[in-house]
């Protein structure tokens, strides 16, 4: 069996349910390569899972001269990482093996939101004013910040540590507070573009793209971030497309899958994120119910080397929506999971939380209590399905 190597950090849904049983079904024999080992074991020590690696070792994945000695004995036919923190890594894996990959410069700089700013801006994509900070010194200079602006972590992921800020005292106090939380944190200020969220989902070998559809986002109200809802569809006019897929390629994005966020304005999309890897947040699942194609599979055969086939999307909707806790406190009663297949609607409910734990407010994707996905032939039966089954879920917390 051809061998194919995941580089993993924690545990994850989209490895352990997702790449790993696709890995399976496509007949090739799995080594999890980790920094949490001991996680992993007792993950995979349960039965009745959907697939298992046939071995993990473990490395520092996020050092590639340690993924690169513990992957030489595997002789592996693909090298691959679904991780936000593990891409720059894998990627120089992948060149040391001769293996299909990412490119590590476009990599790096779209895990460092500066440096993919600076790359945008120096390359004429996007002039987006920005600037890191590291300390109060730093802060001091910032003086010219065209507000409201944007603070967040360099290398954040999931919406944590995200706000907007509207003059200079809030800058400096919200900088300040994430320094005590997080000493020694690097942040970057950006200006705020205002307008709706939309994210592009693409597919890439290397010598073409494709695009597969994307998600209309509902966030939070503002200073905040948080992600409430997504709903999958082809929401572009085929100007608004063809801009955002020029602005991604030449930046150097065309192998595997890539997650982009946007904000559509007047003047077309704008950049917000470039995620070089598969969309999260339980979104991929519904994509593998949702596409005419699976998802997983054709990520993992463009890895060992196969042409982008012609995909067909399909003209299914889908929906999710996820359930943000607004207290903090113990989680006295909470849902089940949850899966319905009626007719052509597709329902799930995965918990993310359950009774007995202890929930608090970040403001963030980790305060998701569940998730409930549905998929569907059209959106009369889409809202139905999913306003039927969240008027279901109900919470108890005491603080």
């Amino acid at each position: 069996m051809a061998n194919l190597v995941i580089v993993a950090h924690v545990p994850t849904d989209s490895v352990n349910d997702g790449f790993l049983p696709a890995a399976r079904r496509l007949g090739l024999s799995v080594t999890l390569l980790t920094d949490h080992a001991d996680s992993h074991e007792r993950h995979f020590a349960r039965a009745g899972l959907p697939a298992y690696p046939d071995q993990i070792i473990a490395c520092d994945v996020f050092n590639p001269i340690a993924l690169i000695e513990a992957a030489e004995g595997q002789k592996p036919k693909a090298i691959f990482s679904n991780s936000d923190h593990l891409q720059t890594s894998t990627a120089t894996a992948a060149v040391h093996f001769g293996l299909p990959g990412k490119d590590q410069r476009v990599v790096y700089r779209a895990k460092n939101k500066a440096a993919m700013r600076v790359f945008l801006a120096q390359n004429g994509i996007d002039m987006l004013w920005h600037k890191v900070v590291t300390s109060e010194t730093d802060l001091a200079t910032v003086t010219e910040a065209p507000f409201p602006c944007v603070v967040k972590p360099r290398e954040g992921v999931g919406s944590q540590l995200v706000r907007l800020v509207h003059n200079l005292d809030e800058l400096s106090q919200y900088c300040r507070a994430v320094w005590i939380e997080r000493p020694g944190c690097i942040l970057l200020i950006e200006e705020y573009i205002s307008g709706d969220l939309y994210t592009l989902e693409t597919l890439g070998d290397g010598r073409s793209i494709r695009a597969l559809g994307g998600f209309r986002v509902t966030l939070s109200p503002p200073p905040h971030f948080v992600e409430l809802a997504a709903e999958w569809g082809n929401w572009l006019a085929a100007d608004q497309q063809a801009a955002i897929m020029n602005q991604i390629a030449a930046f150097g994005v065309g192998f595997g899958s890539c997650h982009t966020e946007f904000v559509l304005t007047p003047n077309g999309p704008r950049l917000i994120e470039i995620n070089y890897r598969t969309v999260g947040d339980r979104r991929e699942f519904l994509l593998e119910e949702t596409l005419d194609f699976s998802l997983f599979e054709t990520i993992l055969r463009l890895h060992l080397g196969e042409a982008l086939p012609d995909l067909e999307s399909g003209d299914r909707t889908a929906a999710m929506r996820y359930f943000p806790t607004r207290e903090a406190g113990e989680l006295i009663k909470a849902p089940d999971a949850f899966h319905k297949n009626d007719g052509d609607v597709w329902l799930n409910y995965r918990p993310l939380r359950r009774a007995g734990d202890a929930v608090t407010v970040t403001n963030s994707n980790k305060d998701y209590l569940g998730v409930l996905c549905a998929s569907a032939p059209d959106t009369a039966a889409l809202t139905q399905a999913m306003q039927a089954a969240s008027d279901r879920l109900t919470w108890d917390i005491r603080a």
